[in-house]
């Protein structure tokens, strides 16, 4: 009997002295839904330099997923963001939830300088703002924990056909309220919009070819 193709979505749990994170209650939310014909395996990684890696590269072995998709929350972003490319570097602004703070330091010391996503980001954008959704292509992941994760979910696919790739979402309205004011979306936007995210990487071949650049 042939088993159900996977999907792996990935979610951090809280850092910073937040008490949720979008990006996990995304994936729980989506956990056992079926996708384009695959099945949601949603998956919890510590906000942690190393250990996240280390439990990413469980799931991965555990799951065997056609397709992986991590999520991270990112302050201050508007939409809904698909990474481009990975670097090779941690530089820590604040400690992780270990109490780690790596400063230029790479994220593999034999490891080239960056990884560009496999998934079909701009077909994806395109068909997240048809629907509605603020969507954009990001040039940066940052150079904290998601960063991290991205350049070693892209490093461990490496020679594989596996899809995989980096969402950055906006902080919940619960979060964004505190102190200064910042863009947020409600939780059953982005798990809709998460959903649709998945069903084009998954439904999409050959990515489109049109601007997806920033002038800064």
């Amino acid at each position: 009997m042939k088993h159900p193709e996977k999907i792996l979505l990935t979610g951090f749990e809280p850092f910073g002295g937040e008490t949720l994170n979008p990006a996990w209650e995304i994936a729980k939310a989506l956990q056992g839904q079926t996708i384009a014909g695959a099945q949601v395996v949603a998956h919890c990684l510590p906000c942690v330099f190393g250990s996240s890696l280390q439990s990413l590269q469980e799931a991965l072995a555990l799951h065997q997923p056609q397709l992986v998709l991590a999520l991270g929350q990112a302050s201050g972003r508007a939409g809904l963001s698909l990474e481009r490319v990975a670097i090779n570097i941690d530089d820590a602004r604040i400690a992780d939830n270990a109490g780690q703070q790596p400063i230029d330091v790479p994220v593999l010391a034999e490891g080239p300088a960056a990884y560009f996503t496999r998934l079909p980001i701009k077909a994806m954008v395109a068909g997240l703002r048809a629907a509605g959704y603020p969507a954009e292509v990001s040039q940066s992941a940052g150079t904290f924990v998601c960063n991290h994760v991205f350049y070693g979910l892209q490093h461990q696919l490496r020679g594989q056909t596996v899809r995989s790739g980096f969402m950055h979402v906006p902080l919940l309205p619960e979060q964004a309220c505190r102190a200064t004011p910042q863009p947020s979306m409600s939780l059953d936007a982005m798990v809709s919009g998460v959903r649709l995210a998945l069903e084009l990487a998954m439904q999409t071949g050959e990515d489109l070819r049109q601007s997806g650049g920033a002038l800064n």
